[in-house]
């Protein structure tokens, strides 16, 4: 079997991953320490002998004041009800604000007859598209995935959905245009040919923002994805000519459900046990 060695850098650690061909990592070498980690015990003759070959053409010293203790990701304290965000359904962190507004039937028939369009009029409506993409993520299941909704982050806002399986994590970022035309380019998105709006850009950098986190408590280097989903509308054109940013219809997230080869089991379920955790997110 021939397996791919890279090397890795981030938050203290140096570490050669042993990957098969698909991507998929079998196995990790510390370079400070020399320890090495067998992911996938079918593979384990093949990643000993592949990373020791490759350790031994590095030199890295353990300083004296450095041990392999201070390299150890972050723990997070036991998980609580309370902090655990596998309970939220779909739209959650919308409808508490909704519930907060206090938007009566009053409220509503004087905004409609001086033609305003009140913030919790796109609340409703965002709350609405959440709980639809949210239904077709959770059909995922089946086939191995783990989501996550209404993920709340320190400045008030959250991220819609998260995917995590053996296909990697998704960030996905819903946005409800109902009987709405839809373009979408390189870094801006157009509702009708209407003002560009920065839907992409900001699905690219709330990946960012989940990539630090996750990789902060992990062991391993973990990519995620962003997605943007529309929901409701009556064409969607793609026109971009970057595919770092998956742009799918609601019923099309079913894409998603075969891909694999970028998480084992055992990293996606680590994974998924730091993206629950409230307090994961608390300054993200």
């Amino acid at each position: 079997m021939e397996l791919h060695v890279t090397r890795w850098k981030r938050y203290g650690h140096d570490r050669l991953y042993a990957n098969l061909p698909d991507g998929a990592a079998v196995g990790w070498a510390d370079v400070t320490t020399g320890d090495i980690t067998v992911l996938q015990t079918e593979y384990r003759d093949d990643v000993i002998t592949v990373l020791t070959k490759h350790l031994q053409h590095l030199t890295a010293p353990i300083p004296p004041d450095r041990t392999p203790q201070a390299d150890a990701s972050p723990v997070l304290p036991p998980l609580t009800p309370a902090d655990d965000l596998a309970a939220n359904t779909p739209g959650a962190s919308l409808r508490d604000k909704l519930d907060e507004s206090g938007a009566g039937l009053v409220e509503r028939v004087v905004s409609w007859l001086l033609r305003r369009r009140p913030e919790w009029d796109s609340w409703r409506k965002g709350l609405a598209g959440e709980r639809r993409v949210g239904a077709e993520l959770n059909r995922l299941g089946r086939h191995g995935w783990r989501v996550l909704h209404s993920i709340p982050l320190a400045n008030k806002v959250d991220i819609d959905h998260l995917l995590i399986g053996p296909g990697g994590v998704f960030s996905i970022n819903t946005k409800h245009h109902h009987n709405k035309t839809v373009w979408v380019g390189d870094d801006s998105v157009k509702v009708d040919h209407g003002k560009p709006a920065p839907y992409v850009r900001k699905s690219r950098a709330e990946a960012k923002r989940v990539t630090r986190v996750l990789e902060h408590y992990c062991d391993f280097p973990v990519s995620v994805e962003p997605v943007l989903v529309f929901v409701g509308v009556t064409e969607l054109k793609v026109v971009a000519t970057q595919i770092d940013v998956r742009v799918y219809l609601e019923r099309q997230v079913s894409a998603l459900a075969p891909l694999s080869g970028v998480l084992t089991a055992a990293q996606a379920e680590q994974v998924y046990s730091v993206a629950r955790h409230r307090q994961a997110w608390a300054r993200a």
